[in-house]
């Protein structure tokens, strides 16, 4: 694998040929080219944990609405800055809603 190098010294870039870009050669097993490899793979996890925790909002939010509608909780039983969370979740959709901007969301299970 070929690499380029940032001003300090660590791998911004791999290639498999060698380019312009790309003039140093380094093993496929070196630990610098794995641990590059690694930290994509680690946002690349992150990325899909941070996207299932926006999904999961939204269950909450049908779970938490579901309660309130079967009279399992009320509203002012939750507390006050979970009260204010719910709100501002409930404008902030409606106002997308009537924008048109998050059509077929529920469908899907997308936020």
């Amino acid at each position: 694998m070929y690499i380029k190098r940032d001003d300090d010294g660590h791998i911004e870039l791999v290639s498999r040929e060698a380019t312009p870009d790309c003039k140093e050669f380094l093993a496929s097993d070196s630990p610098d080219l794995l641990a590059f490899l690694m930290e994509g793979e680690a946002r690349q996890g992150e990325a899909h944990f941070q996207a299932s925790d926006l999904a999961f909002v939204r269950v909450l939010e049908d779970v938490i609405e579901l309660l309130m509608d079967k009279g399992v909780i009320s509203f002012t039983d939750l507390p006050e800055a979970a009260q204010q969370k719910v709100m501002e979740r409930q404008s902030l959709r409606r106002r997308f809603q009537g924008l048109d901007l998050v059509s077929g969301a529920d469908d899907e299970g997308v936020i």
